[in-house]
């Protein structure tokens, strides 16, 4: 018999197709991707099925579309199909390693499938309140709140105050050491320490291992040997601290926060440069370890990145723009021919079917996606047509009442996109031959046909969403949001109360 294939997913948070190297970007952020690139199918237009995080993985990984349960339900359901618990009913051994990503952690059912789930997460970092600045108490806080709330009426001079405010606070902070000491997340080197050891024990049975890397995510600081691989002068601590202070500011105009554009941009090349390097440290254990040759390897990301393209920053689940929705993806499959794929738009909905289905493993009914296999081996077309979606405001989706805004829809073909936005209402097509930056919406008098043909589209999406609606992994996930939104005040209770 063929001896069964291993499967390695690797995932990067905020990788923007357009920023690695074997995708056209000029700076050398992925130089040994670009080499398996020329073993590999590299996607030129792979689409996510939503953004952010919360929005994207279940396509990634379960092949359904986000909010295909419901706009309260974030995550993956008790018994939801998933790679990971395919490849384990098949005798795989399963395990993932992941950068502190609350969003894909057990509490949003990622765990399910695996023998071994590290998040390197703590308690504190999956309860529903978001962090906040502690708010001092003494006179001079005092006045200076009072200030700041009224800064913005004074116009040239409150922008004047508000950049001495920013620049105070900067001064009284104490002075980092390191950029690892400011780094929130483990960085890339620690996430495969955890894989390469865990390989070393599984090697004897097939494996399906996924790491979900947070290098390029903010804030960004990236390790300084990074940097250097990069060609990049070191950036002193409290300089990449004041970057990101300023970058993550909410009370300025466009215009300045464009001065520290490139800076900030270099950070994060440097984050992608990390994940680039140890990547190839993992794939040489494998090598080392013989594993490599059997090996079904992916490499993705949850969505993009924004760098003022449209006016924005980071990552706001309200935008379905380029920036966001445009990822890199790379696939292997050992005895495949490899080749460049033409640039029909390809959804992350189909990527969970293609990998089993080059593992010979069986397809869950309930997947949404279908495999291209075929068309990667034998040529053709691929998807043709993406949709991608979230909601409106969820910045904060361990708080159920955050899931409920509006939706956001994109009907993306080779040529043209659609962006549908429902509260307030709001339509915008683009042809992205003419306007690849989405800068000039097509008039509603022009381009009828495409126009016409992408609401049928988003019509027939929104219709299956309701009525074809499975109702059991629904309901058990909203049991256990329940469940775990009634343990939480008892836990915290219990803790205060120790």
């Amino acid at each position: 018999m063929e001896k069964r294939k291993s499967i390695l997913l690797v995932t990067a948070d905020c990788l923007r197709a357009d920023h690695v190297s074997f995708m056209g970007y000029a700076r050398p952020t992925s130089p040994f991707l670009d080499s398996l690139a020329q073993e590999s199918f590299v996607f030129p237009t792979a689409i996510v099925a939503g953004a952010p995080t919360f929005y994207s993985f279940p396509a990634i990984l379960a092949s359904r579309y986000p909010l295909a349960l419901g706009r309260d339900v974030v995550g993956l359901g008790p018994d939801e199909p998933t790679l990971a618990s395919v490849a384990q009913k098949a005798g795989y051994a399963t395990a993932s390693f992941g950068a502190a990503n609350p969003y894909v952690s057990s509490r949003f059912g990622y765990d399910r499938g695996f023998d071994t789930f590290q998040d390197f997460l703590q308690e504190e970092d999956l309860l529903p309140e978001q962090l906040t600045t502690p708010v001092g108490t003494g006179w001079t806080s005092r006045v200076n709140r009072v200030l700041r709330n009224a800064a913005p009426k004074w116009g040239p001079v409150g922008d004047l105050y508000e950049e001495l405010y920013f620049r105070y606070c900067q001064c009284v902070s104490a002075a980092p050491t390191s950029l690892d000491s400011l780094r929130r997340y483990p960085s890339a080197d620690v996430v495969v320490d955890q894989a390469c050891a865990w390989l070393s024990t599984s090697s004897a049975k097939p494996f399906f291992l996924w790491l979900h890397l947070m290098d390029p995510h903010g804030p960004y600081y990236p390790k300084e040997q990074a940097l250097t691989l990069m060609g990049d002068k070191p950036v002193p601590p409290d300089r990449a601290r004041y970057l990101n202070s300023y970058w993550n500011r909410g009370d300025l105009a466009v215009r300045r926060f464009a001065r520290y554009r490139d800076e900030v941009v270099r950070l994060y090349d440097a984050g992608i440069r990390w994940v680039d390097e140890q990547v190839r440290r993992l794939i040489g254990t494998l090598r080392r370890m013989g594993l490599w040759d059997d090996c079904i390897f992916a490499f993705t990301a949850d969505h993009g990145e924004e760098f003022l393209d449209h006016g924005g920053r980071f990552h706001p689940p309200s935008r379905l723009t380029e920036e966001l929705i445009h990822v890199p993806l790379l696939l292997r499959a050992p005895g495949a021919i490899k080749g460049q794929l033409n640039r029909s738009p390809f959804s992350l909905i189909h990527l969970a079917p293609t990998i089993l289905d080059a593992a010979q493993l069986p397809i869950p009914s309930e997947f949404m996606g279908r495999s291209y296999k075929n068309e990667l081996v034998n040529g053709g077309e691929l998807d043709g047509v993406t949709i991608s979606e979230s909601v409106a405001r969820c910045s904060n989706p361990m708080r159920r009442e955050n899931r409920m805004g509006s939706r956001v829809l994109s009907i993306r073909e080779s040529r043209f996109k659609l962006l549908l936005q429902f509260e307030p209402k709001a339509e915008f097509l683009y042809d992205l031959e003419e306007d690849p930056g989405e800068n000039h919406p097509i008039a509603a008098s022009e381009q009828k046909a495409a126009r016409r043909r992408l609401l049928e589209i988003a019509r027939e999406h929104l219709h299956s969403s309701h009525s074809g609606r499975n109702l059991k992994p629904r309901l058990q996930q909203r049991l256990r949001d329940l469940r775990i939104e009634w343990q939480i005040p008892a836990e915290k209770a219990s803790t205060k109360a120790s």
